[in-house]
């Protein structure tokens, strides 16, 4: 009798055995699309457009102003006049060294006359040798005299020619030192003059940045105003020493093209990026670590499934990491719930999430 009751039991657990098990559930999954960063985001800094060449210019004699002829941001020709001193004094100096001249003038005319008969009676034989040689001596100590005078008559001109400050070639006026009515020594510094066709950006870079400036680093110069107004830039010149307020260091910057929007004085921003190997930046929360390894989940677009990865980690920090291995460009990469992942899980592509 006992056989007979097992009969039952045994037949029921053996439909139960057969009966097909419930698929397993598709899973929705948050995704990024792994996207390759070729470039190290250094910095962005405030900076100018300014001329390469600049001059600064002076009177070269003493005096007061007494006019200024043009303003700030004006275009001036080479030889222009930009400002003047009162001439009175060099005027005066010029009548003094002119009289001096007509008096020596007036000398050389008698020790002509007098080496002229001096030589006259001699050749007749009724004068004197010694009389002759010292006519002769007088004439040419006029003659040294006259030179010296029309010397002193040339500089007398000159130092008045100096009370006008001319541009010394095409430029742009960027900064007045000096207002009218003041009086500037010799070599003051008055006005200051840039060239416009050669135009570069300024930044102050910190120290310890512009002494580690990798080779091969670049530069985007772009408009404040207009961001789509840019440029590519290379390093020409970094200041040898810091600010000693800033502690930063002046760089110029040789601009690849030059839009006509760059005007001097004009404000940009400058971006500093170096050229790396080939990296990828994902959130955090893509990235599972088990056995000491690092991995991330990579979706099969064709089967809708996910697989497991090993990746080279290059850093990280509390939101990203950086990887510069085990993925390429355009995988989709689960970005979140990877610990209840296993391989080959069917999974649906929910969104895409932002990086």
């Amino acid at each position: 009798m006992r056989r007979l009751w097992m009969i039952p039991l045994a037949a029921a657990m053996l439909m139960a055995c057969s009966e097909p098990q419930p698929p397993e559930p598709v899973r929705p999954v948050l995704y990024v699309v792994a996207k390759p960063d070729l470039a190290q985001d250094l910095g962005r800094f405030a900076g100018n457009i300014e001329a390469r060449y600049e001059s600064t210019l002076g009177f070269r004699v003493p005096g007061r102003i007494v006019r200024r002829y043009y303003d700030v941001g004006a275009v001036v020709k080479q030889g222009d006049i930009l400002a003047n001193l009162d001439p009175t004094d060099q005027q005066n100096q010029l009548r003094a060294a002119q009289g001096d001249l007509a008096k020596v003038q007036a000398q050389l005319i008698n020790a002509r006359a007098n080496a002229r008969r001096q030589q006259e009676l001699f050749d007749r034989g009724v004068g004197a040798q010694a009389q002759l040689d010292t006519a002769q001596a007088d004439l040419k100590t006029t003659l040294a005299s006259m030179q010296q005078a029309q010397a002193a008559v040339n500089q007398a001109q000159d130092q008045l020619s100096y009370c006008n400050l001319r541009a010394d070639h095409d430029a742009v006026i960027t900064q007045w030192q000096a207002e009218a009515g003041q009086v500037v020594s010799i070599g003051q510094e008055v006005v200051t003059l840039a060239r416009p066709e050669i135009k570069e950006a300024v930044i102050d870079l910190p120290g310890p940045l512009a002494e580690a400036l990798p080779k091969g680093i670049e530069f985007l110069v772009a408009g404040q105003l207009d961001p789509n107004i840019n440029t590519h830039a290379h390093v020409r010149e970094i200041a040898p020493q810091a600010d000693s307020a800033t502690r930063t260091r002046r760089t110029r910057l040789t601009l690849d093209q030059t839009p006509a929007a760059f005007r001097l004085g004009s404000s940009v921003s400058v971006t500093v990026s170096s050229p790396t190997a080939e990296h990828f930046q994902l959130p955090l929360t893509a990235l599972q670590e088990v056995d000491g390894h690092s991995r991330v989940w990579i979706i099969d677009s064709a089967t809708q499934t996910v697989s497991p990865r090993d990746v080279s980690v290059l850093r990280r920090d509390a939101h990203n990491v950086l990887l510069s291995g085990g993925i390429k460009t355009g995988d989709r990469v689960v970005s979140a719930g990877v610990h209840s992942l296993a391989p080959g899980q069917k999974v649906r592509l929910d969104k895409e999430s932002s990086q």
